[in-house]
């Protein structure tokens, strides 16, 4: 009886370098959303 290093179809197989570049594109997206919030939050209490 022969073992299986992955059970499921090749359409759940996950592509993890793919993942990690989006991973790393949302999360520079993400920063640079809270610095814009800040800028704006500094700049409505008038800290310019």
């Amino acid at each position: 009886m022969a073992t299986q290093n992955y059970i499921g179809t090749p359409e759940d197989k996950v592509d993890w370098k793919k993942l990690e570049q989006e991973n790393k594109r949302l999360k520079k997206l993400l920063a640079e959303a809270e610095l814009d919030k800040a800028i704006l939050k500094e700049a409505m209490e008038g800290n310019y």
